[in-house]
């Protein structure tokens, strides 16, 4: 089995105890993704009795829609080309409000360089709200890679994350 198949079959594994906790907590979940292009939504789509938890995502890439959808705040936003802490804080809190859900996740970051901007670093900033209130707020840092590889490691450790904080 290669290393890529391998984490296709941990990321699975960890969707399907996401998804036994959220059904025993009788909760759900939605996903507000940026950076990474809907790759979330879409491991939740293939998880065990999925639709008794996920309510469904929305990939917003840019500025505007960030704003017009989840209610981001555009000064701040505009300042960090999309891209802090405060940005993915009011991502996760607005998704679960759209979605109706009781945990929402927030993802915004870079999978490539940008160098007109000064980015030479790729990272991403993660939240999870619970019920309205924040529950985590993480940086990931990656290394270089492809841009689609460095899509996938925030995927894998945004639902490692996420495993970590829900409660059996």
């Amino acid at each position: 089995m290669g290393s890529e198949e391998k984490t296709v079959q941990d990321t699975k594994r960890l969707m399907d105890s996401i998804g036994e906790k959220l059904i025993a907590q009788n909760s759900t979940i939605a996903v507000a993704e940026s950076v990474t292009s809907g790759n979330i939504q879409a491991v939740f789509s293939i998880a065990k009795k999925t639709v008794q938890f996920f309510q469904g995502g929305i990939t917003a890439y840019n500025l505007g829609q960030k704003c017009r959808h989840l209610s981001v705040e555009p000064t701040h936003a505009l300042e960090c080309n999309c891209v802090s802490k405060q940005v993915a804080d009011q991502m996760a809190i607005q998704v679960a409000g759209l979605f109706c859900a009781g945990y929402g996740i927030g993802i915004t970051g870079y999978a490539s360089p940008v160098p007109e901007l000064g980015i030479e670093d790729l990272f991403a900033y993660v939240s999870v709200a619970k019920n309205g209130g924040l529950v985590l707020s993480e940086k990931i840092v990656a290394e270089r890679m492809e841009p689609r590889e460095v899509q996938l490691f925030y995927t894998n450790e945004c639902i490692r994350l996420l495993d970590s904080i829900i409660d059996r």
